[in-house]
């Protein structure tokens, strides 16, 4: 949805048209992948972060305009919520000391940003869900003043014809409902691109499909939403909730969520782009005057933008993206598992994490995804979305044993897919005090058992001891995470505790 979209209306006749147009896209993406007419292997890689508005008092701020307007960058936007950001990092190529490059980019703009806002008594909060929100922070006059994101609340509901139900039973349960498309604001992600050639695209989605589970455990950073305790990451119940389009009926016919996991393992991109069109309407039924068969004749990349804009609105978790630059198509895959945050060396370091285990598992020679079903995958999805780093997973049993095994996720990451990524690291000429240092971060999460989730948790539980109240508890915590976020240091060395009053 980064695309410049106009807010109208549609006739009945719309649909069908951008349908019809849908399949010449995928009939012209077909004939780019048939004629092999697609960028070069370039081992580019691409981040975005979306991030929260807060207050001294660690309270939202519905003010991303203002605040942009003192930021005056181009690499930060919009959100879908008054108090949300989002920084783009330019692309960088892996190798070298990438990741300490990174992250030096991160630290010098985050923190420009957050002298910026706060000259409007704000600041940059990155986490996954910011733990202060209440119900009546998201509603539909919270959602930013941009075109794309009125026109696509709209047509979500009225796909929906109803309030929405959002229901997560974890430590605690949470039952409400919403009248917008506002909550899935609360769910600000990192998301990693990978650009790579179509021959490699299956296997590194499928890979990425595989490690999603991990990527969860070792990073839940969302435990917290409208004053409820609830699974460890619950960005991702939350999201499907909010933007699901199906009332209980077509819920209860099997009808797929437009925020999903998947059901299968794949082939092609192609595989993943039909789905789009199989399974989901178009929210946004705008078109162009392109027809990509005729650029094609004359030699020219169609944009397929209809397709594109379509894909925006499959809300997948490993999604296909096709682009067009400087002339020349390419594929990427955007991996949006994981939350924001806590800091930047563990934002850097969960990228490591998984750039290095993608390029590792794409290439074994007996596939992950071969010996283990799509369904077990979904499965370890949600359970690291439940218990975080206490999770356990069911993961094929290494040697000649064949068949799966229930593993603890840091037993795996530990013993089997922390050696992965780095060995993938390696190949992709990453230097290794860069692989020591990030790969290192998340081994100690693993031996502590300690990420952004269980450390919020904890905090929040000592500030209850001390007789604080559920909503001071939460902010008390969240001060002390801004601070804690600032100073820099990776979330498993942080204190399990608040300071005393009169410290820092």
């Amino acid at each position: 949805m980064g695309e410049k979209v106009e807010a109208g209306s549609f006739d009945l006749s719309d649909r069908q048209r951008y349908r019809d147009k849908l399949q010449r896209c995928l009939a012209g993406l077909e004939r780019l992948l048939k004629e092999r007419q697609f960028d070069r292997p370039k081992n580019l890689m691409g981040l975005e972060i979306e991030l929260n508005l807060a207050g001294s008092d660690g309270m939202p701020r519905m003010m991303n305009a203002e605040v942009l307007e003192r930021i005056a960058s181009r690499d930060f936007q919009t959100e879908l919520a008054m108090f949300n950001l989002e920084v783009n990092i330019e692309p960088h190529r892996l190798g070298g000391q990438v990741f300490d490059q990174l992250a030096e980019e991160l630290r010098t703009s985050l923190a420009y940003a957050h002298r910026k806002a706060g000259e409007v008594d704000a600041g940059i909060v990155m986490i996954g869900i910011l733990p202060t929100l209440e119900r009546d922070d998201l509603i539909s006059a919270n959602i930013s003043d941009v075109d794309r994101y009125t026109l696509l609340n709209d047509q979500i509901v009225s796909a929906r014809g109803e309030d929405f139900a959002l229901e997560i039973d974890g430590v605690e349960k949470l039952t409400t409902t919403a009248r917008s498309i506002t909550p899935e604001a609360a769910c600000t992600s990192v998301q990693l691109h990978l650009q790579v050639t179509p021959e490699r695209f299956p296997d590194v989605w499928n890979a990425a499909q595989a490690i999603s589970a991990a990527q969860i455990a070792v990073g839940a950073n969302s435990p917290f939403l409208f004053g409820k305790e609830l699974w460890r990451e619950s960005r991702p119940p939350l999201f499907q909730q909010s933007t699901d389009t199906r009332p209980p009926e077509l819920q209860a016919q099997g009808v797929r969520p437009r925020t999903w996991f998947g059901e299968r393992w794949v082939s092609s991109a192609v595989d993943l782009f039909e789905e789009n069109l199989t399974y989901f309407p178009a929210l946004l039924p705008i078109m162009d005057d392109e027809d990509p068969m005729e650029v094609l004749d004359a030699g020219g990349t169609p944009k397929l933008g209809e397709m594109v804009l379509h894909n925006g609105t499959v809300y997948r978790w490993n999604r296909p993206v096709y682009d067009v630059a400087d002339g020349t198509a390419h594929l990427r895959v955007e991996n949006r598992v994981l939350p924001a945050g806590p800091t930047v060396i563990d934002v850097v370091a969960n990228a490591a994490f998984y750039y290095g285990l993608v390029r590792a598992l794409a290439e074994e020679s007996r596939p992950v995804w071969t010996r283990l079903p799509f369904e077990s995958a979904a499965a370890n999805f949600e359970a690291a979305c439940r218990y975080g780093i206490d999770a356990r997973f069911e993961w094929p049993r290494r040697g000649r044993m064949g068949g799966t095994q229930q593993v603890e996720a840091v037993t795996l990451v530990l013993e089997e897919l922390l050696p992965l990524a780095h060995a993938g690291l390696e190949a992709w000429g990453i230097e290794p005090a860069d692989r020591e240092l990030y790969l290192g971060v998340i081994e100690e999460r693993c031996r502590r058992r300690v990420n952004g989730a269980s450390w919020q948790a904890a905090v929040f539980h000592t500030a209850l001891e001390r007789g604080m109240s559920r909503q001071e508890a939460l902010a008390a915590m969240t001060r002390r995470y801004a601070q804690l976020q600032w100073e820099g240091e990776p979330v498993h060395t942080w204190p399990l505790g608040l300071p005393e009053p009169g410290e820092g």
